[in-house]
C-alpha cells in the first residue's frame, strides 16, 4: 500500500485530492507543504501530494519553493479540484454569533463577497490550513472556519453553510510529486514542468522563451519566484505541452539547459483534463526530427552533399 504525503492536518482540499490519485494509498498529514515534500525525500512517504496553482489566488509559493530547494523530486500526475467552501461552526451556533472567522489566506479571499454579506461583523483571521481553522474552532479559538468539505467528516462540526464560492468555477491543480525514477509514459495530452535561472543581462528570457516557440512547444505558465541570496534576480517556473520523450521537447530542455545557468526538470506527466496540444508544427514531429538526424549523419560520413 503506497504512502501518500499530504499537506494538512486533516480535512483539507489537499487531501480531497490525494484520495483521486490511488484509492488504496494511506494518507498521511503533514503541517506544511516543505514538510509533504521532505517527508517524500527522506523516504517517509513513496508519494507527496501538494497544490501548485488556484484559478483564482494564483500560485502557491510554498509549493514553489520547496520544489526548487532541497533533492529532487519530479510531479507524475495532477489533478484539478473544484473549489467549493463549506463553513462550520461549533453545533448550535448561528450566523449572529459568529464574531471570528478563520482559514488559509488563500480561502478567505475566495468568498471575500461572500463573507461580507453573509458575516459582516465577523474578523477575518488568517490560518496556516483550511483544517487547522476547523481544528480552531473546535478548541474554541475561533467561531467559524472556511473549509474544504471533507473536513465535516473529520471534526465534530455543523455547517453553517455548503457549497459556498464567490467564483462558482474556481479550481486549484494538485501534483502528485515522487522521487525521480522511471517517467509516466507519453499519452499525446502531457505537461511538462521546470523552473530555469538565467544569466542576469537584457534579453535573456525573451531568448530562453524563444527556444520553445522555435519547436513548436506552447508555453501554457510562467512564474516567477525570487532568488533568496541574489536580490533582483528570479527562479522561472515553466509549463508546457508535450512530454520529454518527445523530440521537440528533449531538444527544448536541452538547449534551456545550454544557455541557463540552472535547468531542473519538475516532470513530465498527463494532464488532468487529457486535453491534447495544439498540431505540431511543421518540420517539428518526432519524424522530421528523425529524417533530419539521419540527413546529418549522412552528410558526415560523407554520403551525400
Amino acid at each position: 500500500m503506497p504512502i501518500i504525503a499530504y499537506f494538512g492536518p486533516r480535512g483539507t482540499f489537499t487531501e480531497q485530492a490525494a484520495r483521486t490519485f490511488d484509492a488504496r494509498a494511506e494518507l498521511v498529514p503533514h503541517t506544511t507543504i516543505p514538510d509533504a515534500v521532505d517527508a517524500l525525500r527522506a523516504g517517509g512517504a513513496d508519494l507527496a501530494c501538494v497544490p501548485v496553482e488556484n484559478s483564482v489566488e494564483g500560485a502557491v509559493s510554498a509549493t514553489m519553493d520547496a520544489l526548487a530547494v532541497g533533492e529532487p523530486v519530479v510531479a507524475v500526475a495532477e489533478h484539478v479540484l473544484p473549489i467549493r467552501f463549506s463553513v462550520l461552526t461549533r453545533p448550535g451556533t448561528t450566523a449572529a454569533d459568529v464574531r471570528t472567522v478563520a482559514s488559509h489566506p488563500h480561502a478567505l479571499a475566495q468568498v471575500r463577497a461572500w463573507l461580507a454579506a453573509t458575516l459582516p461583523g465577523a474578523t477575518q483571521v488568517a490560518a496556516t490550513s483550511t483544517a487547522a481553522a476547523a481544528v480552531g474552532v473546535g478548541e474554541g479559538r475561533y467561531d467559524a472556519a472556511v473549509t474544504a468539505p471533507v473536513a465535516a467528516d473529520h471534526y465534530p462540526l455543523a455547517a453553517l453553510a455548503e457549497d459556498v464560492a464567490d467564483e462558482p468555477d474556481a479550481v486549484t491543480r494538485f501534483l502528485l510529486l515522487a522521487r525521480p525514477g522511471t517517467l509516466p509514459e507519453p499519452t499525446g495530452a502531457d505537461r511538462t514542468s521546470v523552473f530555469a535561472v538565467v544569466s542576469h543581462r537584457p534579453g535573456e528570457l525573451a531568448a530562453m522563451l524563444s527556444e520553445l516557440s522555435l519547436r513548436g512547444v506552447n508555453l501554457s505558465r510562467i512564474e516567477s519566484r525570487p532568488l533568496r541570496n541574489r536580490f533582483g534576480e528570479y527562479r522561472f517556473y515553466l509549463d508546457f505541452d508535450g512530454h520529454v520523450a518527445e523530440q521537440r521537447v528533449g531538444d527544448a530542455l536541452a538547449a534551456l539547459h545550454r544557455r541557463s545557468q540552472l535547468v531542473r526538470f519538475l516532470g513530465s506527466y498527463p494532464k488532468a483534463d487529457r486535453s491534447t496540444a495544439a498540431a505540431v508544427p511543421a518540420a517539428n514531429t518526432d519524424a522530421d526530427y528523425a529524417e533530419s538526424t539521419g540527413w546529418l549523419a549522412g552528410l558526415r560520413k560523407g554520403e551525400h552533399a
